[in-house]
């Protein structure tokens, strides 16, 4: 499936910033089940752009310098993706939770996509014995990683309200896991802590899934958002399997990576530092529209 997706920021500043530099991590990866056929990325009303290799994570990372007087402020990031991607299915041979957890341990790949570098804690992710002991229950040592991986995520997605007044981008795991609610990076965040505590290799997946309207409505343009799901090391054989605790899903052929961390800090769609004062509105519109909707249109 090929997949157009525009993700477009607008900042609307109460005074005008005089200086701007941030990263943005806008331009999908390449993953497997994942090619980037085509981006482009529009600056207005002025800015220029620089690429700049991802401090952490594997990420797509431009350099966004703002040296111009702006109140306004508009990023428009366009791709073109293919994604063919089936829905992983367990299989009887597939490595115990203990086995994945030893052959990591073991494992001497440092690079971005090795499971040394997802094993322990990250700054928004720390230890939490509370959420440590309710995941357990689904990660006993000798269970197939990938039964596991999904049973935690149908849980998770079972047990917790999908609730966007309940936290904040900076809402510490432990708290949605307490308001037994939140969103997608919550729950990403504390399926993540459970699987790293039960010795499982967990990464932090940012990018957009495909929303179908419900029968009988048009999908409306700028309705869809970013989403973050979880990507599990199942072992050298398996590779990286993803799960969505949103949803209680596999990552498939409706998800579209756009990049990967130990935790959203590292991967976050836009960061940096604005230099100016006064109030600060952000808006963001994602479409994300299959190419044969687009051509039917």
């Amino acid at each position: 499936m090929q997949y157009d997706i525009r993700h477009l920021t607008r900042f609307h500043y109460g005074n005008p910033v005089e200086f701007a530099r941030c990263n943005l991590r806008l331009k999908p990866i390449d993953w497997p089940g994942q090619t980037l056929e085509s981006h482009r990325l529009t600056i207005a009303p002025s800015g220029r752009t620089m690429p700049v290799r991802a401090s952490h994570g594997l990420a797509n990372v431009a350099r966004l310098i703002i040296e111009d007087p702006v109140v306004e402020l508009a990023i428009e990031s366009v791709s073109r993706v293919m994604v063919d991607r089936l829905v992983p299915v367990p299989a009887p041979d597939d490595p115990t939770i203990a086995e994945v957890a030893a052959a990591a341990r073991a494992s001497r790949d440092l690079s971005p996509l090795g499971p040394a570098g997802y094993l322990y804690p990250s700054p928004l992710i720390p230890l939490d014995a509370d959420i440590a002991a309710w995941c357990a229950a689904e990660l006993a040592p000798d269970r197939s990683v990938t039964e596991a991986g999904i049973a935690l995520a149908r849980r998770i997605q079972t047990e917790f309200a999908f609730d966007p007044t309940a936290t904040l981008v900076d809402t510490p795991p432990h708290e949605a896991f307490m308001k037994r609610g939140g969103v997608c990076q919550d729950f990403a965040q504390i399926m993540i802590t459970g699987l790293r505590a039960a010795g499982l290799p967990a990464a932090y997946a940012s990018g957009y899934i495909r929303t179908i309207p419900p029968p009988g409505q048009e999908k409306l343009m700028g309705a869809d958002a970013t989403h973050a799901w979880v990507l599990i090391w199942c072992g050298e054989a398996r590779g990286w399997i993803g799960v969505d605790p949103t949803n209680g899903i596999w990552m498939a052929g409706d998800h579209i990576v756009m990049a990967v961390g130990r935790d959203y800090a590292e991967i976050a769609p836009i960061d940096g530092i604005v230099l100016g004062s006064g109030m600060q509105k952000l808006d963001v519109a994602v479409d994300v529209m299959p190419v044969e909707e687009v051509s039917a249109t």
